[in-house]
Formats: structure tokens, sequence, C-alpha cells
């Protein structure tokens, strides 16, 4: 009784996972697309900004994107399977040691920066070149 009940939920959750999420980590900057309803209008809302925080596992997850608009810090927290993200691109990775980065919550200018991954972007480019001479 209790497995197949179980095994229901697990079958739900794995129907409702989203798949065309990329794998990105806390720390990596990401450039998100968000739909915010006015009206009776749907339209797509542009967010970048740094992930400082992931939790839970699953349908579960969330994440939270830090970014400073006007001098001001903003921080979202968006499900990962919500309907609201239309699409999320990695934008560069970080390089850091800690789970939750809510120090950059003190710091502002070029202190709130998190460190680029060197070794990322390079194998980024050559993914770019190989994928351009295919072309040509």
């Amino acid at each position: 009784m209790i497995a197949s009940s179980i095994e229901k939920i697990a079958s739900v959750s794995a129907m409702n996972v989203r798949k065309d999420i990329p794998v990105f980590d806390v720390g990596d900057t990401v450039k998100m697309k968000i739909k915010v309803k006015e009206a009776d209008k749907i339209r797509i809302h542009p967010f970048e900004g740094t992930v400082i925080k992931k939790t839970g596992v699953g349908l579960g997850a969330a994440f939270t994107v830090r970014k400073i608009s006007f001098g001001e810090g903003v921080e979202r927290t968006f499900p990962v399977n919500s309907p609201v993200i239309d699409k999320i691109e990695i934008v560069s990775k970080g390089v850091i040691k800690r789970a939750k980065l809510y120090y950059l919550r003190d710091r502002l200018g070029k202190k709130a920066r998190v460190q680029v991954d060197q070794t990322a972007k390079a194998a980024e480019h050559t993914a770019k070149v190989v994928e351009q001479t295919a072309k040509v």
C-alpha cells in the first residue's frame, strides 16, 4: 500500500520535472527570461544575476538569483520547475568555495563579483570555434 503511493508520487514528479533547464551551480551567472502577466498579456522579462543559493530536490528544487539594479540589490527565488521561467542561459561559471553566497549581500561594486572559471570559458570558446569550422 505504502510502496504504491510512493511509486505514484515518483511518477507524477517525474512527469512534471522540466528537462530543458541547463545544469548550473551556485556562483554561476545566469540570464533568464521570465514570463510576466500584465493585464491580459504575457510578456517576457529578462533577469540576469548570480545564483547565490540552491535548495531542494526534484519538484521542490529552487534557486535564488541576485542582481544589482540601479545600485540596489535585488534577489528573486524561483522554483526550478516553474512554468514562469521561459528560458535559462548560463553566462559564466563561477569559482566558489561555499554552498551559499550570502556574503555578497554586504558587498558593493567589484567586491560583489564572483571569480569566473577560466577553464570553462576556454572550453566554451573552443566549442564555438569547432562549431563555426564545421559550418564552413
